[in-house]
């Protein structure tokens, strides 16, 4: 798949692995219509990168912000190729602790970045990605999708929820759109805002989104991140060694 002169959805493109992504596809000729909650961010992500990155300010919670994005999406001159659902949130929480007035705020916050967001928006677009020569999506999901972690259990849950979703809309694309990319990008612990104090032995956003075009270019299904890959086969020699890797 080439990148140069497609046109790409990018969501979470302010910081972390979604910044790294929107500079490497930008220098790959790609524009990138950014979208993030942050317009001051988005300004001077613009500035940085050039006018081949289009910013967009969405509240991705927000079902009007996600319909008129939509909207925006689905009349513009220029067709959509692509899009990378990389934006989303973890909060830890443990439901044995009493005494919490935040959960479903919370709990509504992570399904509705993590997992109803990105459902809506490839719901929507995937009927106009599918008119391209190289239409695709990813959506960004992480080695927890293997076996949850016990201090997120509602990002794992979305985690695992998304991934069901992208096999099933990659069925989907198989018999009406054989020409249309759906794409599991299975992400592995990265050094970003979301993980700091969490874990060790990360990747850096930009190796992540080096990893990440590289199988988009192969036309992959499904891209293993860093550790995610001997993950992977861990989880098909002993499922439990691997269920107990990411328990704590």
């Amino acid at each position: 798949m080439w990148l140069e002169g497609k046109h790409i959805l990018l969501t979470g493109a302010t910081r972390g692995i979604g910044r790294a992504l929107a500079t490497q596809l930008i220098k790959d000729g790609a524009t990138v219509i950014a979208v993030a909650r942050n317009t001051e961010a988005l300004t001077a992500l613009a500035w940085e990168l050039g006018p081949q990155l289009q910013p967009y300010t969405c509240d991705l919670q927000n079902v009007q912000d996600r319909e008129e994005l939509i909207e925006k999406l689905t009349s513009a001159p220029q067709p959509l190729d692509g899009v990378i659902n990389n934006a989303g949130i973890q909060i830890e929480a443990d439901y044995m602790v009493a005494g919490r007035n935040d959960l479903a705020k919370n709990i509504a916050a992570e399904i509705d970045i993590n997992l109803v967001a990105p459902l809506h928006l490839c719901a929507s677009l995937a009927i106009h990605l599918a008119q391209r020569p190289e239409g695709f999506i990813v959506n960004v999901t992480s080695g927890l999708v293997l076996f949850p972690k016990q201090n997120a259990p509602i990002y794992c849950a979305t985690k695992a929820g998304l991934r069901s979703f992208t096999t099933a809309l990659r069925y989907q694309a198989e018999q009406l759109a054989p020409n249309m990319l759906v794409c599991e990008c299975i992400m592995s612990l990265v050094d970003t805002d979301m993980t700091q104090g969490r874990g060790s032995g990360k990747i850096t956003p930009d190796k992540a989104a080096q990893q990440l075009l590289q199988g988009l270019r192969r036309g992959s299904d499904e891209i293993w991140i860093g550790k995610t890959r001997a993950l992977r086969w861990i989880n098909r020699l002993s499922p439990k060694l691997a269920a107990k890797i990411l328990h704590g």
